[in-house]
């Protein structure tokens, strides 16, 4: 017979919730995210970048003791400020001139220190070798040429006021050798208008290179170039003139400050004949004086190397 007043027994089974972890994942998760994105970042910036300025950068940050010169990193004349992008601008447009109409600093500037990186010594051993073939010698007036444009800049660089004049400053190798140009932007001249001396920050540029050209051994070209349309007050003083006057007043300050007088090949006053930007010959770069070391052999063409 069966027993009903057993008691029924029934079991409740709870289910176990997940612990919270409150929201330490999502730091976490922001870091790595944040870290993919600097890491692609640092891939396009990578790209994007030229050899040189990659030296430059690596130069930088390297010690002085392991780093290839003294000259530190390319700075402000190594970045895309200072390439030829840099220097475009709005066109100029034609402004009254007068003759010399601002007189030269009687005070020095002084002497630029650091960043002064010549050539090796085995480059110098390069250059005295009687056998040394003509695309040696090319190859060693390269490898002189790069440190000595590391130096201008680095030299540039520690100059107080050269930001203002950044852009106006290029430096490059071409076929003739190393260029370097002092280029008028708009609003921002090199030399007050007319005047064959230089602004005070342009006079501290160009002495700040002498030491280094005179380092290397490559003789110094110096042309000066001005923008077309032009009005001079005196018709006996026109742009020849003055682009004349101007290259031989860079050339003095340079052998003020160290440039010795047998290393100049050449001081040209070139007028309006070779324009910086040929389809603008009114724009504000085509203003300029270049400063060029030669290369002491002529480059040798394409497909003849030995």
């Amino acid at each position: 017979m069966a027993n009903f007043d057993q008691p029924i027994i029934i079991k409740k089974v709870k289910k176990n919730k997940h612990a919270h972890h409150g929201g330490a994942w999502k730091i976490a998760y922001a870091d790595f995210v944040t870290a993919m994105m600097a890491f692609f970042l640092l891939l396009w910036l990578i790209s994007m970048t030229t050899p040189e300025q990659k030296e430059g950068l690596a130069t930088y940050f390297a010690p002085p003791n392991i780093a290839p010169t003294t000259s530190g990193s390319g700075g402000l004349m190594g970045g895309t400020a200072l390439d030829n992008a840099g220097a475009l601008m709005a066109g100029s447009t034609p402004q009254e001139r007068v003759d010399a109409s601002v007189t030269p600093k009687g005070e020095e500037f002084g002497t630029v220190e650091g960043a002064m990186s010549g050539r090796d010594q085995q480059q110098g051993n390069e250059f005295e070798s009687a056998n040394a073939s003509q695309y040696d010698l090319k190859a060693t007036d390269d490898q002189g040429f790069h440190s000595a444009a590391a130096s201008i800049r680095q030299a540039w660089q520690a100059l107080p006021d050269i930001t203002e004049i950044a852009d106006n400053l290029i430096v490059e190798e071409t076929d003739e050798g190393l260029n370097i140009r002092i280029i008028d932007q708009e609003g921002r001249p090199m030399f007050p208008e007319g005047s064959k001396y230089p602004n005070e920050v342009t006079r501290q540029a160009i002495a700040a290179i002498a030491p280094i050209l005179q380092k290397l051994s490559s003789p110094v070209r110096i042309a000066g170039h001005t923008a077309a349309g032009g009005i001079y007050a005196n018709p006996r003083y026109g742009s020849w003139e003055l682009s004349a006057d101007r290259a031989n007043t860079v050339r003095q300050i340079l052998g003020e400050f160290g440039l010795a007088d047998d290393r100049i090949n050449s001081v040209v006053g070139r007028s309006t004949a070779e324009p910086f930007f040929p389809n603008d010959p009114y724009m504000a770069a085509n203003e300029r004086v270049e400063i060029t070391l030669l290369y002491e052999t002529p480059p040798v063409p394409a497909g003849l190397e030995p």
